[in-house]
């Protein structure tokens, strides 16, 4: 029952119900031109910051499933130096293994035992590592709705708070 309960409240958590707007309405509508847009003294892209929660999304997932990724040699190794995708269709496809990447850890919160620890780090359980992935990508999610704002992009057509 308290598994149940947790997974649930897992789920909302990385789909980003309750805390803040769902990720997908947050990211889903954001063109290639958008995303790839600066402002003066803010270091990082909507692009930047979607590819650096991608990273270590991945990254994550590969220890729930069971492996174990060399991490980088410096955290910067998880930005990518580029603001921009090549193009719109290279943009669409990153959003989409990015949304796929959240159904994937959702299905884990929801088909697995969360109190588990995951095969090559016994000191760390698969709840752990799902609200890692939830709480590193509400983080970065709230630096993406102020560029969405700082560009006038904000709402999203799904609607958005505050508008």
């Amino acid at each position: 029952m308290l598994n149940e309960s947790f997974a649930r409240t897992l789920v909302k958590s990385l789909q980003g119900e309750r805390g803040h707007i769902p990720i997908k309405n947050a990211i889903a509508d954001i063109d290639w031109e958008l995303s790839g847009k600066q402002v003066e003294n803010i270091p990082y892209s909507i692009y930047q910051l979607v590819m650096h929660m991608k990273y270590w999304q991945d990254f994550l997932l590969l220890g729930l499933h069971g492996e174990k990724p060399q991490l980088p040699a410096h955290v910067k190794e998880s930005w990518p130096v580029e603001h921009i995708a090549k193009n719109q269709e290279e943009w669409a496809e990153i959003i989409r293994q990015f949304l796929a990447g959240i159904d994937t850890a959702c299905t884990i919160a929801q088909t697995t035992k969360l109190d588990e620890p995951l095969a090559r780090y016994p000191d760390i359980t698969r709840a752990d590592t799902l609200r890692n992935i939830a709480s590193h990508n509400s983080y970065h999610l709230g630096e993406i709705v102020l560029l969405r704002r700082l560009f006038e992009a904000w709402p999203p057509p799904s609607g958005g708070y505050p508008a």
